[in-house]
């Protein structure tokens, strides 16, 4: 089968896998730690090989190189032996591109740092080295400076960095802020009046001053006779603290009502009683004018009479207008006086503050209950989810050399690959036996190396175990690459291989895993993706890899 493409860089299983991290980006020259190999080096243009490929006659040249040499000479020869190269002899050397890859050079800027990284990490260690030369990413600044100093340089000391005005969120140069503050900003803020810690715009200060927790206001029971004035934030505090108070003024205010309304009947009563009075001397009026009609109804002295009649019935028309004023008065004051609403309303209220409080203790010890309940549930919660994940993970172990890996949601899984969120994915553990090597296989579902886009590249890797010192090292056995058939037909794709002792993807494990081995072109898309072929069902598909324990000794 074919080694297109390199696993990864040490490491924990990150993008650095793919072909990325594997791509070597020539400096004009290198400082090796150890004297450059002739191996290593281009036929062509001397230089440490890039992309290595090998033609037939067994020379090693650049990429680059060996594409030149098809594009100046219709039949391109070997600088070296003057062999005709023949291209579909030409290959891929990720063997050779893996060791140069691991090389060990001297950082560009040596001797401030001292550095040495393999060649494979050279790129990312420049692009982190703090002796660096960079230039101040400000506009307008054309500072030089080095990569450990360009933060602090940004941030604090040059003087056209852009800094957010506190008040409006303009950006202004710092050389340009107090100006700005002091006579462009639209949101420059003026402390509250009161004193409390907010800044307030200056358009907003009349509506703040309406919520500010700092500013001091009645207690709503002033109309009861509590005359505190107490910070907005703090009311709620005295309504709890002086509860007792309140509900006594309240029955003070009340008692002298209930007081007012007897005085207001007392005076109603004596309204009455005049009234009574009153009716009564009408009465008697009229009863004197029937008198005074019988005894000079024939009477001679007719003028007499009727001055005496019309002085009667101006009496009783005053008299008769009185009594009418103060029934009118006496039935105001009794509607105004109706007050046995007033009564159950308060009888109410009292019986309300009774429950409230009752109410109050009750939830002091509900509330503690409660927090204690809380804690004994998150606590089991916890446990419940930690014996949970232990259960999965057991259960879905294998210990025969053997995983089964089924990969659900695998449009959204590759979509996401594609837009480079999540690159590959990883399956669980499986073991060779209860004591055995600890391995895992890793996929791209776009593609790794010289697969992306086009293939789904599967990988196998050895990870560090528990029993790694009882081991023999380096692992040697033949593993076997799977994607299984879903139709019963078992026309299953098989890739084979055995791991090669001098790589370093087989030795013992010194961080969580080894660089990755495998297949970057292990399946194309349009084979797997076919509507013909079974190996996608219910966007689900299976992965299998089995490793040969042929001559594995048990512990």
């Amino acid at each position: 089968m074919a080694w297109d493409e390199p696993a990864a860089l040490p490491g924990n299983f990150t993008r650095q896998n793919s072909s990325s991290s594997g791509s070597l980006e020539l400096e004009a020259e290198y400082r090796f730690v150890e004297r450059l190999e002739e191996r290593y080096k281009c036929a062509r243009c001397q230089r440490v090989l890039r992309d290595p490929h090998q033609t037939g006659c067994g020379h090693r040249f650049c990429q680059r190189c060996i594409l030149a040499l098809r594009e100046l000479n219709a039949v391109p020869t070997c600088p070296v032996d003057k062999e005709t190269i023949k291209m579909h002899e030409v290959f891929k050397d990720n063997c050779c591109k893996r060791e140069v890859l691991n090389l060990h050079v001297f950082c560009k800027n040596f001797p401030d740092c001292n550095s040495k990284v393999i060649l494979g990490r050279y790129q990312e260690h420049v692009q982190q080295c703090l002796f660096e030369s960079m230039q101040c990413t400000n506009e307008g600044c054309g500072d030089q400076l080095l990569r450990r100093d360009l933060e602090e340089h940004v941030s604090q000391h040059c003087q056209f960095r852009a800094e957010s005005c506190q008040y409006c969120n303009t950006p202004v140069l710092l050389i340009h802020r107090q100006n700005h503050e002091k006579n462009d900003c639209p949101d420059y803020p003026v402390p509250c009046l009161q004193n409390c810690s907010q800044i307030i715009l200056k358009k907003e200060i009349e509506k703040h001053h309406a919520v500010c927790p700092e500013a001091e206001v009645d207690c709503p029971y002033k109309q009861y006779g509590c005359h505190v004035k107490v910070k907005r934030g703090k009311l709620a505090e005295h309504e709890n603290s002086a509860l007792r108070e309140h509900m006594l003024q309240i029955l003070d205010k009340n008692s002298r009502l209930e007081e007012q309304i007897t005085d207001l009947y007392k005076s109603l009563e004596c309204k009455e009683i005049k009234i009574q009075q009153l009716a009564d001397a009408i009465k008697k009026c009229e009863k004197e004018f029937r008198q005074y009609t019988q005894l000079f109804g024939n009477n001679s002295n007719l003028m007499v009479s009727t001055q005496a009649l019309a002085s009667h019935l101006d009496k009783s028309a005053r008299l008769e207008s009185q009594v009418k004023q103060l029934i009118q008065m006496a039935s105001q004051q009794q509607s105004k006086l109706d007050l046995q609403p007033l009564f159950d309303s308060i009888e109410h209220m009292k019986q309300k503050i009774a429950l409230l409080e009752s109410y109050e203790q009750r939830l002091v010890v509900l509330e503690d209950q409660s927090s204690k309940h809380d804690l004994q549930i998150n606590i089991h919660k916890a446990q419940l989810n930690k014996n949970e994940e232990r259960f999965k993970l057991l259960e879905g172990t294998c210990y025969s050399g053997k995983l089964i890996w089924k990969i659900t949601d695998y449009k959204m899984k590759k979509k996401e690959a594609v837009e480079g969120r999540v690159l590959s994915i990883a399956s669980q553990p499986f073991y060779t036996s209860r004591c055995g090597y600890r391995l895992c296989a890793r996929a791209y579902l776009n593609g790794d190396g010289s697969g992306k886009g086009t293939h789904i590249s599967l990988y196998f890797v050895v990870m560090r175990g528990e029993f790694d010192s009882l081991l023999l090292w380096p692992f040697k056995q033949k593993v076997t690459l799977m994607l299984l058939d879903q139709s019963g037909k078992k026309n299953h794709i098989v890739e084979v291989f055995r791991a090669d002792p001098n790589s370093s993807s087989f030795k013992r494990p010194d961080g969580e895993m080894n660089i990755a081995s495998g297949c970057p072109r292990f399946v194309p898309h349009a084979v797997l993706e076919n509507t013909k072929n079974t190996y996608i069902r219910d966007d689900t598909l299976f992965l299998k890899v089995v490793v040969d324990l042929t001559d594995l000794e048990e512990l």
